[in-house]
Parts: structure tokens; C-alpha cells; sequence
């Protein structure tokens, strides 16, 4: 895991219940649902700073590319759902 998504983990770890890591993992939990359309409230970036809203711009990226499965998203979930029920 690296770059973006392994920023991302970083946040959600270091402060699971923390008001960017809760934010970060909604983008999180919402991109990785294709069918869903991706249903995320976009006014949720206003309570971002700009250092965390270049990330969730970044995962919306990593969505646009269908970079959003595979071993690396997968990994980087599991780590933030395990930081999540643990923090």
C-alpha cells in the first residue's frame, strides 16, 4: 500500500473517531460500492482541510481510474475497518 491510500490509513489510524478520519473513511466506504453510484455528500469536503480534502480528491481519483478493488483498496479498508472497530 502506498501514496494516497496509504495516507489515508495513516489519518484513520492515528485518530479512528478523529472528525478527517471519519470523513476520509465515508469517501472510503462509499467508493468501494460500484453499484451504489457512489452516493457520498459532497458538502462533507467543506469540513475538510485542505491538506485532507487533496486525499479524498486523490481517492476520487483512484475511483475514476477503477483503481477503487484489487489487493491494494482491499488492504487499505481492512486496515481502516480494523482501526475503526478498534479506536
Amino acid at each position: 500500500m502506498e501514496g494516497i491510500l496509504q495516507e489515508v490509513v495513516d489519518i484513520v489510524r492515528a485518530d479512528p473517531h478523529g472528525g478527517p478520519a471519519l470523513g476520509l473513511y465515508a469517501l472510503v466506504s462509499t467508493l468501494k460500492m460500484d453499484r451504489s453510484g457512489h452516493l457520498y455528500m459532497l458538502r462533507k469536503l467543506r469540513e475538510l482541510s485542505p491538506e485532507h480534502r487533496r486525499l479524498a480528491y486523490g481517492l476520487m481519483e483512484l475511483m475514476a481510474r477503477g483503481d477503487n478493488r484489487g489487493e491494494q483498496w482491499e488492504a487499505a479498508v481492512a486496515a481502516m475497518d480494523e482501526a475503526i472497530r478498534k479506536g
